[in-house]
């Protein structure tokens, strides 16, 4: 794309190459994902080309680099002297993903690039999605018109950071941990009373991502919590990356309508198509009725549950 791209929405992380293995054994390897190009991918699926503000190491793959070209604006990528990071992704049959990264250094892909990164083309962006630990204070100064997703990075959602967590939410306008992680933190297990307790601590609007048992979301001000299902589909094909996927469609979702039900429909349609998937989710050329499809019978079932 052209330097003059300005894209409406990106998405910040680092990409991972992930070496999948599932429960029944099956393998999938050398799988383009990464938090951040989960989420940009859930941003593709409602009509957006995001600008991606990522690590990524000197061998990075050849097919990989052409889907980011395909999918992403790719002005804020940068091109780390390191080995590409590469994880085995290990799932049980409960959900339950372990992590094994296969190279030496991984700080720069897990934490991402700082804010001396982002283009000056992305500065108006209207929203940003940040994978991260706490340190939030610089993005918000950076992106002052920018409605900010945050989905705290995993190694951070621990109880000795609880503090930090807390201090952190003020800073942004979303915040959107899964179940576990909310949990770890909170020692609560309860997921409306950790949606209830993150919007006390601060957080203007707070989604708790549960994978299959849906998503509940809440804003500050507002006493009801919205339960939104996940969205059924045939055959789960892989789950890395749904969550992230959500997140993505979530916030433009948010942007573009500022209402809460329709922002969650938005992303757990776009997570259906990521379990579809193997990796980043790519649906097909005319998914386009099938995406609206999905959309209208959520927010029926919705419509019904009120």
């Amino acid at each position: 794309m052209a330097e003059s791209f300005h894209p409406a929405y990106i998405c910040v992380g680092g990409i991972i190459i992930d070496d999948i293995v599932y429960p029944n054994g099956r393998t999938a390897m050398g799988v383009l994902g990464g938090a951040v190009t989960h989420a940009a991918a859930g941003m593709v699926i409602w009509g957006q080309r995001p600008g991606m503000v990522a690590n990524a190491g000197r061998d990075l793959p050849e097919d990989v680099r052409l889907r980011l070209n395909r999918d992403f604006d790719l002005q804020g990528l940068q091109w780390l002297d390191l080995p590409q990071a590469r994880a085995w992704q290990l799932f049980e049959w409960d959900g339950r993903r372990t992590e094994v990264f296969r190279v030496d250094e991984v700080d720069p892909f897990l934490h991402g690039p700082d804010v001396d990164a982002l283009p000056d083309a992305y500065r108006a962006a209207r929203g940003a999605y940040l994978l991260c630990n706490g340190t939030l204070a610089p993005w918000r100064e950076a992106l002052p018109q920018a409605t900010l997703l945050w989905e705290p990075n995993q190694h951070f959602m621990t109880r000795e950071n609880a503090a930090a967590f807390r201090a952190a939410l003020p800073l942004v306008d979303i915040v959107s941990p899964n179940l576990l992680e909310a949990q770890t933190l909170y020692g609560e297990p309860d997921p409306a009373a950790l949606v209830r307790a993150m919007l006390d601590d601060g957080a203007p609007v707070a989604v708790l991502r549960m994978g299959e048992r849906g998503s509940i979301a809440g804003r500050r001000g507002d006493p009801d919590l919205l339960r939104v299902p996940a969205v059924p589909v045939e055959a789960i094909v892989d789950q890395t990356g749904a969550g992230n996927t959500y997140c993505g469609a979530f916030l433009v979702g948010w942007c573009e309508t500022r209402d809460l039900a329709q922002a969650s429909c938005w992303g757990a349609v776009a997570a259906s198509f990521a379990l579809e998937s193997t990796g980043v989710a790519d649906p097909p050329p005319n998914y386009v009725a099938l995406r609206d499809t999905r959309y209208r019978e959520l927010m029926n079932r919705l419509a019904v549950a009120r």
